[in-house]
C-alpha cells in the first residue's frame, strides 16, 4: 500500500524534474546565456593551449553563464514552489542546485564531453556537424539532463 507521504514525494520529484527540464531549456537557450558566453565558455581550444594560452581562460565566462542560468532556474523553482504544495527543503534546493551548477560548468567547458565521447568509442559523433545534427551539443544536453535528474532527486529527498 502506498502512503500519502510516498505519493507526495513522487509528485514532488516529478514536478521538480519537469520544472528543471523546462528551466534548463529556457536558461540554456533563451535567457540564461549570451552569445558571448556561448562562444567563450569553453575557451581556449587545444590549439590555443598549444600556442601558450592559459587553460584557465574562459572559466570566468563559463561561470557567468552558470550563475545566470541558475538564477533563472531558482526563480522558476521558487514560482512553482509558491503555487504548488511541493515537499522541498532549503537544504535540498541548495544541494540540488549546487550539483547542477558544478556539473553544468564542467560540461560546458566542452573538453569533458569530447573526452567522454572519444573514450566510449564515439569519436566520430563528437565531430558530427551535418544535417542539423551536432554530436557535441546533443551529448552536452544529455549530460545536463542526467545531472538534472540527480538534482531533482536531491531537491526531493533532502
Amino acid at each position: 500500500m502506498t502512503s500519502i507521504d510516498q505519493i507526495a514525494t513522487l509528485a514532488t520529484f516529478g514536478s521538480v524534474w519537469a520544472v528543471l527540464a523546462v528551466g534548463h531549456n529556457l536558461a540554456d537557450h533563451v535567457i540564461g546565456q549570451t552569445d558571448r558566453q556561448a562562444e567563450g565558455k569553453a575557451a581556449p581550444s587545444a590549439a590555443e593551449i598549444a600556442d601558450g594560452a592559459s587553460p584557465r581562460r574562459g572559466w570566468d565566462t563559463c561561470l557567468r553563464h552558470v550563475a545566470q542560468y541558475h538564477l533563472v532556474m531558482a526563480v522558476i523553482l521558487a514560482l512553482v514552489w509558491g503555487v504548488l504544495p511541493l515537499q522541498m527543503s532549503w537544504s535540498g534546493l541548495v544541494a540540488g542546485l549546487a550539483v547542477s551548477a558544478a556539473t553544468h560548468a564542467f560540461f560546458d567547458r566542452r573538453w569533458p564531453v569530447r573526452w567522454l565521447l572519444e573514450h566510449v568509442g564515439s569519436k566520430g559523433f563528437a565531430e558530427l556537424k551535418a544535417a542539423g545534427m551536432n554530436g557535441m551539443y546533443l551529448t552536452d544536453q544529455a549530460l545536463h539532463q542526467t545531472a538534472l535528474l540527480v538534482s531533482a532527486l536531491l531537491i526531493t529527498l533532502l
